[in-house]
């Protein structure tokens, strides 16, 4: 590969690409601004690429792009359009398949997915993958199976109700540990334990009950990791996983973690800012979703109206709150430990959508009202709660509240493992470096001198 990003082996074997400039024009883009959208998705994958006008000039005129950037490319190019975008049509050749991307069953990906994720020479490179907005999700129709007399079972006789039992502990053991401890410790965990129990007990004997039960619990941690994942920023692993959590569910036709999962990747989505995914993906979980218990509609509406509020559609935002908070007063006291939704979580999503409708004071207000909410053991929630507080203090101009909330993230920062921790530590320098003569900024410089000696 050369400095220009081509692929100098088919370097020699130039034909004008018109695919790829016929996209250009359905995307109404210039060839820098190509360049330039390839560039933000290099960095949001964690490459550093500097390309230019006469990089993309060089793909159309038939050099084949390096095959780390073709799917930065493909990306690009389906964000803009808000369409699928095929290898061939953008005049591209295809990858070779990577590990945890290439083609089998349910246990199989699952398990290459894992496996990847466990090696540390392959964790880096695999959490840099990229997230794809056009990405298209299966409906539950078509990953459960239509009829039970066609359903393959195993042999009885291997694993039983206590396997079962055993991945559903392990999982809530894990949930507990990212509370605790932080994601970088229990994601890894989590795919050791996938890997090394989960798969060969989906792989084992079993009576057809015990084997739906299995592959249930196999989702619900699936799902879980693919959280973690998305929560530590690696944003095309936890794509991954969600996909592989989806493909269980349905397997065990297991609608509700189904639904759950089309609402974390909703969620995933909104972090990500791609308002009308995240919408569609609400939407979706909403009207796939069982006869359900009150505390899930609660779990589905918030999200459905935090992703109203991102499209700018403040009718449909406030009603769906009206009726998360509807739902979430006729739950019972029980709160699960996966994917569970609470009062704090509830005005977590008040925050969010006074915030896209631009009404600040009041979102600061509730994200206040939702910390004060947050059960003492959820350390990780607090933290990023937190420093959400803090920047958004900020934006208001109140900096010394600004400065006592990011005195509180600290405290969960310094000893929680997360990568959006390291996020918000970041920013948090950035905003407080433009008020140096803040007596409450100078304050806080010799914490935050200690705290990142002790993050190096």
């Amino acid at each position: 590969m050369n400095a220009a990003g081509v692929d100098v082996a088919t370097a020699s074997k130039k034909q004008r690409n018109a695919g790829l400039k016929d996209l250009l024009g359905q995307a109404q883009w210039s060839e820098t601004q190509l360049a330039q959208a390839v560039n933000r998705l290099g960095t949001e994958a964690g490459m550093r690429l500097t390309y230019s006008q006469s990089t993309v000039a060089h793909w159309i005129r038939g050099a084949q792009p390096a095959e780390r950037v073709r799917p930065l490319i493909i990306e690009a190019f389906e964000r803009k359009l808000g369409r699928p975008v095929p290898y061939d049509e953008a005049g591209l050749n295809r990858l070779k398949p990577e590990d945890g991307n290439a083609p089998g069953d349910g246990v199989d990906s699952l398990l290459q997915l894992g496996k990847a994720d466990m090696d540390p020479s392959r964790r880096r490179v695999l959490a840099a993958g990229l997230y794809s907005a056009a990405l298209s999700v299966p409906l539950f129709a078509e990953v459960a199976h239509a009829d039970d007399a066609e359903r393959i079972t195993q042999p009885a006789g291997r694993i039983g109700q206590g396997e079962v039992e055993t991945v559903r502990r392990m999982t809530e053991r894990i949930a507990d540990i990212l509370d605790e401890l932080g994601g970088g410790h229990a994601r890894p965990m989590a795919a050791a334990f996938l890997v090394n129990t989960v798969a060969p007990y989906l792989k084992a004997g079993g009576t057809a009950k015990v084997h739906d039960e299995m592959l249930s619990a196999a989702s619900d941690l699936t799902y879980l990791t693919g959280w973690m994942a998305m929560y530590e920023r690696a944003h095309g692993l936890g794509q991954k996983y969600y996909l592989e959590a989806l493909k269980l569910a349905g397997e065990s036709r297991d609608q509700v973690t189904y639904c759950r999962t089309l609402r974390g990747m909703s969620l995933q989505a909104t972090n990500l800012r791609h308002g009308g995914k995240a919408l569609q993906l609400a939407d979706s979980a909403a009207e796939a979703a069982p006869q359900a218990g009150p505390r899930l509609v609660a779990f589905l509406r918030g999200q459905q109206a935090h992703a109203s509020a991102m499209v700018g559609d403040k009718r449909a935002a406030v009603i769906r709150l009206r009726e998360t908070e509807s739902a979430l007063s006729k739950a019972d006291s029980r709160r699960e430990s996966i994917g569970g939704y609470d009062q704090a979580a509830y005005l977590f999503h008040v925050s969010h959508v006074h915030y896209e409708n631009r009404e600040l004071g009041d979102s600061i207000k509730a994200m206040k009202q939702s910390i004060k909410a947050m059960p003492l053991q959820e350390r990780q929630g607090r933290l990023h709660a937190n420093a959400v507080l803090a920047q958004r203090q900020f934006e208001f101009g109140h900096i010394e509240e600004s400065c006592a909330s990011w005195e509180t993230f600290l405290n969960d920062y310094m000893v929680l493992s997360t990568a959006r921790g390291d996020e918000h530590f970041e920013k948090m320098r950035k905003s407080l470096a433009r008020h140096r003569d803040s007596r409450a900024v100078r304050g806080m410089g010799d914490r935050i001198r200690l705290v990142a000696a002790m993050k190096a």
